[in-house]
Order: structure tokens, then sequence, then C-alpha cells
């Protein structure tokens, strides 16, 4: 998992070949304008989906974790809070992976809770399973989902 502003993201981008696209689509002077839903970058490779969703609170927020995506997430407006454990220490399977959707859900509660500043990004590898929209009060957000 890494925690960081927007504009420190060209440290990351040596870490995987789909990044560098992923963090130039968010430096996009309109993101905030941007319809929600599904944004080409490429193809399957890295793609965008804008989301504008209430925070569901940290009881209601369940950990997830992906296996052929890494999740880019960026917040745009609002507030947001992350819960955080690594898969590894995660037992109760609470919804099976789902390969379609790409995600499956954990019973267990995160070890830790992160707030996502305005303007900064987390990036959650399949090995980071999360808990978003643990906050309160409404968010517009940007995750960048990098195939694996």
């Amino acid at each position: 998992m890494i925690l960081d502003e927007l504009q420190r993201a060209d440290r990351y981008a040596a870490l995987h070949p789909g990044f560098e696209a992923g963090f130039a689509f968010l430096k996009r002077p309109n993101l905030l304008d941007l319809a929600t839903g599904r944004h080409e970058i490429d193809g399957e490779r890295v793609f965008a989906l804008l989301n504008r969703d209430p925070g569901r609170g940290r009881e209601a927020s369940r950990l997830e974790a992906h296996r052929r995506y890494i999740d880019i997430q960026f917040l745009i407006d609002g507030n947001e809070e992350i819960g955080w454990r690594p898969t590894s220490d995660c037992r109760e399977v609470s919804e099976p992976y789902d390969e379609a959707r790409d995600v499956g859900f954990f019973a267990e509660a995160p070890l830790t809770w992160i707030v996502l500043p305005r303007g900064s990004f987390m990036v959650f590898y399949p090995e980071d399973a999360h808990a978003p929209l643990a906050s309160q009060g409404d968010n517009v957000k940007a995750v960048i989902k990098v195939a694996v």
C-alpha cells in the first residue's frame, strides 16, 4: 500500500508500466467535470472509474481485495477514509472472489484506518485488502484500475 500526494506520483511510475498513464489521467485539469463511470486510458490494461458516492462509515465499509487489478484511488473532492489489512491476515471470506467483477470480500476488520486527503492517492496491490468509503459525507473519487 502506498499513500502520497499526486504532485509526487512521478516517483512511483517505475513500479508498474501502467502507472504513468494512470497518473497522467489523474493530473487532467478537468477531472471533477468528467462524467461518473468508466473512462478508457489503455483498454483493459488501464482504465479509470469516476465515482460520486456517500461514505458508509467504518461499520458498513467491508474489506475487499482484487486479483487482476491494482487500485490507485485518488480523492478529487470530499472526505475519504479507507481501512487496510494485508490479505495474508484475512481468513474469513464473507463473499467469495468473483472473477468477473475481480473482487472478493472479507469479514475481518481493518488493522488500521487511513484518511485519504484531497489531492492524494493510495495504491492497493492484490495483497492489500482495503475498506473504502469508511468516512461520512459525500466524495468524488477516481479509481485507476491497472492490470497486474
